[in-house]
């Protein structure tokens, strides 16, 4: 695939990853994490950081010696053969597709507040054909607008830090009309932290919010799916890396602190943000208009960067042959696979008005577990395809700890997917992934996409490109043909 001249920048790329993954499962979600662990959830969003700093740094280590488009899909296939490529791709566009067309409907939801005449059905048509024509621009002209709604965001987050900040330091009359402790007994201050339990929950309570953290986390594979629209992969995608890393852990872990500056644990409602209920105890309940224009600012954000990434998925799939014929595009721009994107979250929006609620939300929920599939791939195929390649990738900024990391990382993550039946409403999201993931496994193993003749046959296949030179900072060692060929035998 051709790039575009320029590419996306390190700014730019940290934006759609920061736009996928802030969303409005922190803005909103955080309250059941914070309910289950109270302060100590601050621990489980570093563990959540560590966590996601190991998985992208596996990723960008195959990053940087093969920029494919199907990032980590085509890493699984080279890893793992076809039927694994075919299933982690299917099984991603399908969990995302759903859980979009699910974020369609919350975005209309808010939007029906300032239009009340235009019903759920028909705004969230225009949400996705909005989000869908955009995607149509280019990575360039979507970088820029990715870059001011992410601002938005990361502009909110640090509004209320510093808002916090300020009504626990007694100083909220004089900046915002309001003294601590209005519409409600509670002071805002240091003394509210302190005086909260640290581990209400125990050690489980903190195990209990890891999966809404990693869900918080969650859409930071954007970022290799990206690789393909930088000029320089290798320099552009690690810098990247790192700074989303910092900024999202670094801003969680303020925003939560700050939060518990101004409400305590018994107060917040799973059915309310956090953010909105801290607030207006303090007598600052305006606060839930401009957090309505954020959430859909979020919403939007989110849906672009998925839908930029769905779009780069089915064009990898096409690529390998696992699509029918007609969705091959080789233009910088994959356009039919953003436009197929689209038309399967109109389809999904479609589902949740013709379906009965519960088998609705039994599908869209699969979305949580795709994520969590994905990444337990991503570590896996980085471990199989080292230990096949017999070292790093790289002779610099390779995975620290391996393979200890990759294996603690694993059992991490499996943890946390086991553990999602003791979420309310996420029994469901797992039993929908396994089936998916049974599903398209079965479809392959049966041959049914391979034999018909508007497939494409194995010599039909495009080679993947071969290892690039990178730059000297991080020079390419030899690759096994293993790693690099993807008609090599697994």
């Amino acid at each position: 695939m051709k790039r575009e001249e320029k590419g996306l920048s390190v700014w730019q790329l940290t934006m759609l990853a920061l736009g996928t993954v802030v969303g409005g499962s922190f803005f909103l979600g955080s309250s059941v994490a914070i309910r289950a662990a109270g302060p100590s959830v601050l621990v489980a969003y570093v563990i959540g950081g560590i966590l996601v700093y190991f998985i992208l740094t596996a990723l960008s280590e195959m990053t940087v010696a093969n920029p494919a488009s199907g990032s980590f899909r085509t890493y699984t296939e080279q890893a793992f053969g076809r039927g694994a490529g075919f299933t982690i791709g299917w099984v991603y566009w399908t969990g995302l597709v759903l859980a979009m067309s699910s974020e369609a409907t919350a975005a209309s939801i808010l939007l029906r507040n300032w239009f009340p005449i235009l019903s759920l059905p028909v705004l969230g048509v225009v949400i996705i054909i909005i989000v869908t024509l955009l995607n149509l621009l280019g990575a360039q002209w979507l970088g820029k607008l990715e870059s001011g709604l992410a601002a938005i965001k990361l502009l909110a987050i640090a509004a209320f830090v510093v808002i916090a900040v300020c009504l626990a330091a007694g100083i909220g009359t004089a900046l915002f009309g309001t003294t601590a402790g209005q519409g409600g007994a509670v002071a805002a201050g240091y003394g509210l932290l302190t005086g909260e339990p640290w581990m209400p929950g125990g050690i489980s309570g903190i195990a209990g919010s890891m999966l809404m953290v990693m869900f918080t986390y969650a859409g930071f594979e954007v970022l290799g799916l990206a690789a393909s629209e930088t000029s320089k992969p290798a320099v552009t995608i690690p810098k990247a890396i790192r700074l989303t890393i910092v900024l999202l852990v670094g801003l969680y872990l303020a925003a939560i602190t700050a939060l518990f500056l101004l409400i305590p644990r018994s107060l917040v409602s799973e059915e309310v943000s956090p953010f909105v209920s801290a607030l207006t105890l303090h007598g600052l309940g305006w606060t839930g208009t401009v957090m309505n224009i954020v959430l859909v600012s979020a919403i939007l954000s989110t849906m672009l960067a998925s839908v930029f990434g769905l779009g780069r998925m089915l064009r990898s799939l096409a690529e390998e042959g696992h699509t029918p014929v007609w969705m091959r595009d080789r233009s910088d721009i994959p356009y039919r696979g953003i436009l197929v994107s689209g038309g399967g979250m109109l389809g999904a929006l479609g589902l949740g008005l013709m379906l009965p609620q519960g088998i609705y939300l039994f599908l869209v929920s699969s979305g949580g577990f795709s994520l969590l599939f994905v990444y337990v791939v991503i570590m896996a195929s980085h471990y199989r395809l080292r230990k096949r390649h017999g070292g790093s990738f790289v002779q610099r900024r390779g995975m620290r700890g391996f393979p200890y990391t990759s294996w603690l990382s694993i059992g991490s993550l499996i943890a946390i997917i086991v553990s999602m039946p003791l979420i309310p409403g996420q029994g469901g999201g797992l039993a929908a992934g396994v089936m998916f993931v049974l599903l398209f496994a079965g479809l392959y193993a049966f041959g049914r996409f391979r034999r018909k003749s508007p497939y494409l046959s194995r010599k039909q296949l495009r080679p993947l490109p071969p290892v690039r030179p990178v730059s000297p900072g991080y020079a390419n060692v030899e690759m096994s043909e293993e790693l690099t060929d993807p008609k090599s035998k697994n």
